[in-house]
């Protein structure tokens, strides 16, 4: 059997971006009910976002979203993966993309919330957890953080 590679990029045209948003309103809204009908927010409109797809093989599979909060830092969220496709590795290439990129563009820190059964993913990938439980889009969420390389 033929495993599939992983592989992420940059939303670059906009039927990629729909896939993107289909992936998460799958995941966000219909799956985890964090959102009542959409995920979408300003940083969907306001142009700072970049938008980044994850491919298993050719098919659409998985997403992340970032962008910069200024001073250096850069936040990551809408890490999601499809449920057919979570056994297929995709998830730390997708926030390692994240956070290579956001180094790439000159910042020196990252953070996310993310849902506490996430941590020790994050962990396995340097973050490190600031704080308690904290309400995150109405929902229990860790701060993490993860310092960037410049590249």
């Amino acid at each position: 059997m033929v495993i599939p590679a992983v592989s992420c990029r940059l939303v670059a045209a906009v039927d990629e971006l729909a896939e993107h948003h289909h992936i998460r309103h799958a995941v966000f809204v219909a799956e985890q009910r964090m959102f009542a009908d959409s995920d979408l927010d300003d940083r969907d409109r306001d142009g700072t976002a970049l938008h980044v797809l994850g491919l298993v093989g050719a098919q659409p599979a998985g997403t992340v979203r970032l962008y910069p909060l200024g001073e250096g830092r850069w936040q990551g969220d809408r890490l999601a993966v499809l449920p057919e496709f979570r056994t297929s590795g995709l998830g730390a290439p997708l926030v390692r993309f994240a956070v290579e990129t956001a180094g790439g563009l000159g910042g020196r820190r990252m953070v996310a919330h993310i849902q506490p059964p996430n941590e020790p993913f994050f962990q396995h990938l340097g973050w490190t957890r600031r704080g308690g439980v904290e309400q995150y889009v109405g929902h229990p969420h860790l701060l993490m953080e993860i310092p960037l390389v410049s590249g």
